[in-house]
């Protein structure tokens, strides 16, 4: 067994512990525990808690940090060019030699880059049995030392392989500085001594795979690229963020032409221009559901789930539906609803069922309005209830407790009209109140306080503001005729002051008059 050795950098000196790890035959790790990294980060944490304010620098820490290391120093943060920063560069002047890993061949300089104060030091596999070492400093102190075989990393990784090109043979040292996931780095090394891979990612989580990639592409260990994406591919996504990630990794290694078509299947499909049909064959599917929980549970899924694509994407880009289809549904819910009603009118001792049947009719077409009105084409749905008048003459005939579900659909295309989700001529929102509006009066009460989700002050609102969108003289003969209810009625009728006020003030206070040289030519008619 090797060890694992870490130094946590104390005021008091250096305290050692030392950690079992299982090895490959060439005596390295096979790759390191993510627990003992976390255990270190965990432990370096409260050692920073526990830590009196540091010291000032000794003078001499300065002309330390200004002697040049015989190594190169190389950032894992830029995947297209991992070899350091711009100063680093710009000290090269140019020379590609100056990229590749030199040999350490001052002892007394890497000696003491070895030994500058670390918070937190990390050493994996055995010196005795490596020919090269790969130090990984981290950020805020984290230092890891690999004792790595270099025929390995050159096989592996091509980012390796040309740093190592054209070296003697001896013990080079790379280091690379300030690496942003140093953890997943020293990992994706220990990868390469993997023989299955597929069989160590399987413990880990996506997130983590996730990283891994992402170490694995910047280093250009490309055998590890496949087993992450067959990872990725078979293992579930929590979460739309997860999912997110992953789309948007895949979709970097795609435009690298890397294959990555059975992940992304996931989440697109080959068909260009999917059936418009498909969205109308669910809400066919609900509506004709028999469980009562069921279809009431996903009315309210895909009403939700459509009003979010409309409100996150243009009409033209959103989930297309066969409006002929749901319009079917739509004349089909209604001839049912008419035929139950005329049942409710006759002698039946069914009179349970039917009721049911209204009830569960009308919520349907409720169902279906919302979703022709959230799209914005539910003008012909509304000339189609304006012209129910055989089934608004038996409505009066049928108890308000069977049939006040009815007046829901009157008052959602009230508040429709009201919100300018629809726009029908003026003729259809004229035979709609002359229809409708009666009904909806009669049942208003059972509407506030059978059915929970009636909300009064946004009916009356959209009653009102119909009202409004008509001549002025329809206005009046629709106000009288309410201000009648109201009068009788209270606060079983729809509240529509404001729309009184309105009306009022259009046609007494400031009403828009001919202009004035037609009036003087109706008082003068010999001119």
């Amino acid at each position: 067994m090797a060890e694992i050795r870490f130094s946590e950098v104390e005021k008091g000196g250096t305290k050692i512990r030392n950690v079992p790890i299982a090895v490959t035959p060439e005596g390295f790790w096979c790759c390191p525990s993510p627990a003992v990294l976390q255990k270190t980060l965990k432990t370096q944490n409260s050692i920073n808690k526990s830590k009196p304010p540091p010291s000032p620098p000794h003078p001499n820490a300065s002309l330390h940090k200004k002697q040049p290391l015989s190594t190169d120093k190389i950032s894992a943060d830029n995947p297209p060019n991992p070899v350091g920063s711009d100063d680093h560069k710009s000290s090269n002047n140019g020379d590609p030699g100056s990229n590749v890993p030199a040999l350490t061949g001052d002892n007394t300089s890497r000696n003491k880059a070895e030994n500058l104060p670390r918070k937190v030091s990390i050493e994996f596999g055995e010196p005795g049995t490596s020919d090269m070492k790969v130090v990984v400093l981290g950020k805020h102190g984290f230092s890891v030392k690999l004792n790595v075989h270099r025929h390995v990393l050159q096989a592996n990784s091509s980012f390796f392989a040309e740093k190592l090109a054209g070296l003697k043979p001896g013990v080079p040292r790379l280091q690379i500085d300030d690496c942003e996931d140093a953890e997943i780095y020293v990992e994706t090394i220990g990868l390469m001594y993997c023989k299955d891979m597929k069989q160590r990612l399987i413990k880990q989580s996506v997130e983590r795979v996730l990283r891994i990639l992402k170490v694995a592409e910047a280093i250009g260990f490309n055998s590890c690229l496949p087993p992450c994406l067959d990872y990725l591919e078979a293992a579930p996504w929590v979460g739309e963020d997860e999912e997110e990630k992953v789309v948007s990794s895949v979709l970097r290694l795609q435009k690298k032409g890397i294959a990555v078509n059975p992940v992304l299947k996931r989440v697109s499909s080959n068909v260009s221009n999917p059936p418009k049909d498909t969205l109308s064959h669910i809400v066919e599917l609900v509506l004709k559901s028999n469980g009562e929980r069921g279809r009431r549970e996903m009315k309210s899924l895909v009403l939700k789930l459509l009003r979010e694509n409309n409100s996150n994407s243009d009409c033209d880009n959103s989930p297309d539906i066969c409006y002929e289809r749901i319009y079917a549904l739509c004349r089909s819910c209604l001839d049912s609803l008419l035929a139950h009603f005329r049942q409710a009118t006759e002698p039946t001792d069914c009179k349970e069922h039917i009721a049911k049947q209204i009830a569960l009719e009308a919520d349907n077409l409720a169902w279906l309005l919302d979703i022709l009105a959230e799209r914005q084409v539910a003008d012909e749905f509304a000339l189609m209830w304006a012209s129910q008048q055989e089934l608004a003459s038996l409505h009066q005939k049928v108890p308000a407790l069977n049939r006040y579900h009815v007046s829901r659909i009157t008052a959602r295309l009230f508040v429709g009209i009201g919100r300018g989700q629809l726009l029908p001529s003026k003729e259809t929102r004229h035979m709609l109140l002359q229809t409708w509006l009666e009904p909806l009066i009669n049942d208003y009460s059972w509407l506030n306080h059978a059915c929970r989700s009636f909300d009064k002050k946004v009916v009356e609102e959209g009653i009102g503001r119909t009202i409004l969108t008509l001549p002025l003289e329809d206005q009046q003969s629709i106000m009288l005729s309410w201000l009648s209810n109201f009068l009788k009625a209270g606060d079983n009728c729809p509240n529509l002051q404001r729309a009184f006020e309105v009306w009022w003030r259009r046609t007494f206070i400031r009403p828009y008059a001919e202009p004035r040289v037609n009036q003087d030519q109706c008082d003068n008619p010999m001119m």
